[in-house]
C-alpha cells in the first residue's frame, strides 16, 4: 500500500510550493489536493507539479456540477502534460446543500447525472471524439481537447454507495475515500468496486483512503479535536452512512488515533483491508501532526 498525504493549497502559489517542497523532502512522493471554496486545485497542482516533477499528484476531489466535461477534461489533460504525467482526477458529487442552495443548481439524479458525464469525461480524457445525449449530461468533442498527446490522466470516482462504486469499478480506474473506515473498507468498498471491475475486464480498482490521524500520547484530546476539526463531516448524508456502517457514533471513531505503534498497526489494518493508497490528513497540535507524518513515512520505509 502506497502513503501519500495531502497538500493544503490556501494562500499564496509561493506557500503552497513550500509546502509540498517540504513534504517532497521529508518523502512524500504522492500528495492529494481537495477543491473546495478555495485556489482551483488543478491550475495550483499545474504548477506545483511544474516545479517538482518527480511528484505524483491527484485531486479528492474536483465536483463535477460547476465544470462541463468538455472543460474538465482540457483542463485535466492541460495538467496532465504540464506536470510531466504524473496526475490523477478525482471526480465527485459534491452534496446536496452545496450544489442547490450555493451553485442554483439541480442535485436531481446524482448518480445518473455522474453515469452520464463520465461516460463523455473518460473518452475525452484519452483524447478521443465523443457524441453524447443523456438525460443530465450531453458533451460532444470533434478530437483531442486541450495539449494532443499529454497522455491520459487516471480517473477515480469518489464512490461509497453500491451503484457509485460499481460505476467507478467498471469505467474508471478506482476510488477515492472519505471518513470511511477499515471494517467499511472490508466488507463493502473492497469486493463491491474488485468485482465491478472484474465483471468489465478491468485492472483491480485503485482504492485511496483519506482519514484523519493523529499520533498522540493525549488520544482524548486527541479526539475532541478531531471531533471538533471535521464535525460537518459527520452531518452530510453521505459520509454519515459510511459512519453508521462502520458503527462509528463520531467522526473520530474513524480516525486513526493513538501511539505510534497503535496507528501504524491501523495503517497495516487498511492495507489489509484492501486499500492501495492511504493519504493521511495529519492532524492535532504541530507536535502531533509532526508525529503523524514521520509515522506514515516509517510505514512507507517498511
Amino acid at each position: 500500500m502506497r502513503i501519500a498525504t495531502g497538500l493544503d493549497v490556501d494562500g499564496t502559489i509561493e506557500q503552497v510550493l513550500s509546502r509540498a517542497t517540504k513534504l517532497r523532502e521529508q518523502g512524500f512522493t504522492s500528495l492529494w489536493a481537495s477543491q473546495i471554496f478555495g485556489p482551483d486545485t488543478l491550475t495550483t497542482l499545474a504548477i506545483v507539479g511544474y516545479q517538482l516533477r518527480d511528484l505524483d499528484l491527484g485531486t479528492a476531489v474536483v465536483p463535477i456540477q460547476p465544470r462541463h466535461p468538455n472543460m474538465l477534461a482540457a483542463q485535466a489533460r492541460t495538467v496532465e502534460g504540464a506536470i510531466g504525467g504524473h496526475l490523477t482526477l478525482g471526480i465527485g458529487l459534491s452534496h446536496k446543500m452545496v450544489v442547490e442552495r450555493m451553485w442554483g443548481m439541480s442535485f436531481e439524479k446524482p448518480a445518473t447525472y455522474m453515469r452520464e458525464y463520465v461516460a463523455a469525461l473518460a473518452p475525452m480524457l484519452r483524447g478521443e471524439a465523443v457524441a453524447t445525449s443523456g438525460e443530465r449530461v450531453s458533451a460532444v468533442a470533434m478530437g483531442p481537447l486541450g495539449p494532443k498527446d499529454p497522455g491520459t490522466p487516471s480517473l477515480i470516482i469518489a464512490a461509497l454507495g453500491s451503484v457509485m462504486l460499481d460505476l467507478a469499478g467498471r469505467e474508471a480506474d478506482g476510488t477515492a475515500l472519505w471518513m470511511t473506515g477499515r471494517k467499511t473498507i472490508e466488507s463493502h468498498i473492497t469486493p463491491r468496486i474488485r468485482e465491478a471491475a472484474e465483471a468489465a475486464g478491468r485492472p483491480a480498482p485503485r482504492i485511496i483512503c483519506s482519514l484523519p490521524i493523529v499520533v498522540t500520547d493525549d488520544v482524548d484530546g486527541a479526539r475532541a479535536r478531531v471531533n471538533e476539526t471535521y464535525a460537518m463531516y459527520g452531518t452530510l448524508p453521505s459520509y454519515r452512512a459510511m459512519l453508521d456502517r462502520e458503527g462509528a457514533v463520531e467522526v473520530a471513531d474513524a480516525a486513526l488515533i493513538g501511539s505510534k505503534a497503535q496507528v501504524l498497526e491501523m495503517i497495516q489494518g487498511l492495507a489489509d483491508a484492501g486499500v492501495t493508497e492511504f493519504s493521511g490528513a495529519a492532524s492535532g497540535t504541530a507536535e502531533e501532526r509532526q508525529a503523524s507524518l514521520e509515522a506514515m513515512l516509517e510505514y512507507q520505509a517498511g
